[in-house]
């Protein structure tokens, strides 16, 4: 440690130096510690000079790391990380609550998280489970959290992944909007399509149980994002194309069901990523374990319920097998 502290203008360099490589931006850097951003640059010329080296390239709308600057970050976020956990196992160990945050969709948090949190808390009574929700379903990396919901593609998925299912659509509605579609049948009926963004406009025309039976939309509803369509499908206002990651608690349990016996299975999957840089604590591991078995089930009942979706055949196409 003497001689660490020879080599650095001061000790809240690293702490400076940390921030702007992870942001980027000495902009967003400054931000992030509450000084200005002048006061970020002059530090870090500071510690250029000091250790007589370019950390930096100084870039139209931000900086990138030169290959000293890489050698460093990588030495300080392996230290950071690993001074975090140390503090996170002494809290733990002090109140009996260990903090897990989870990187998950608005859409899984509300309507596959939550209605089963009660028996999670039963299983984990001394989690703190934290959330980092986002608004699509496509995530960025996974570094400040302990696990995060991706969709990869196969060349995408290595150690730090364990597979969830395919990333897999349904239609899905509600009784109560069958039975009225059904009753209105005799007349020019058409679908109300619910429909989280302009991507997925169109839908219904991917679905060949759709086309063939020559369905016609009346209308299309965007409600808002991913939770509020499965909101809206759940109250019977229509026909949403469910996310199965999104949807299998309620259609295991009944509350929706599929509008017809089709579903796509894309190229991605959906995984349970975990950070490269820092090891895997055993409490996450267990919960890793615990949600893919909490998925698994709902798929295993999805498919006794409904065994023309033909839901085990296309898992286990893409390889994967639930018993």
């Amino acid at each position: 440690m003497p001689n660490l502290r020879k080599k650095l203008p001061s000790a809240n360099a690293l702490f400076v130096f940390e921030a702007a490589a992870r942001c980027g931006n000495f902009t967003r850097a400054a931000q992030e510690l509450v000084v200005s951003q002048p006061a970020v640059s002059r530090m870090l010329a500071r510690m250029e000079d000091h250790l007589g080296v370019r950390l930096f390239e100084r870039m139209r709308g931000g900086i990138e790391l030169t290959g000293s600057g890489k050698i460093l970050y990588r030495a300080i976020s392996e230290g950071f990380n690993g001074i975090e956990n140390a503090i996170s196992e002494i809290e733990a160990r002090a109140t009996g609550v260990e903090p897990v945050t989870l990187s998950v969709s608005t859409g899984f948090a509300t309507h596959w998280l939550m209605p089963r949190m009660s028996r999670l808390n039963r299983a984990f009574p001394h989690v703190d489970l934290r959330f980092q929700l986002l608004a699509s379903r496509d995530g960025g990396p996974v570094n400040d959290v302990d696990l995060g919901m991706r969709f990869l593609h196969d060349s995408e998925i290595d150690e730090h992944a364990l597979l969830l299912m395919p990333e897999t659509w349904v239609p899905v509605c509600s009784e109560r909007y069958l039975e009225a579609a059904e009753a209105d049948a005799g007349d020019a009926h058409g679908d109300t399509l619910l429909v989280a963004d302009q991507d997925h406009d169109g839908w219904q025309t991917r679905f060949n149980t759709l086309v063939q039976q020559g369905r016609c939309t009346a209308n299309t509803s965007s409600p808002g994002d991913c939770a509020a369509v499965v909101q809206a499908a759940l109250l019977g206002e229509g026909i949403a194309a469910g996310w199965l990651d999104v949807v299998s608690h309620w259609l295991a349990r009944g509350a929706l069901r599929p509008a017809h016996d089709d579903v796509i299975v894309t190229d991605r999957r959906c995984c349970l990523v975990r950070p490269a840089n820092k090891p895997l604590r055993p409490l996450v591991d267990r919960l890793r374990d615990w949600l893919l078995e909490e998925m698994h089930s709902d798929l295993l009942a999805i498919d006794k319920h409904y065994p023309k979706l033909g839901l085990r055949d296309a898992m286990q196409e893409t390889g994967l097998r639930f018993a």
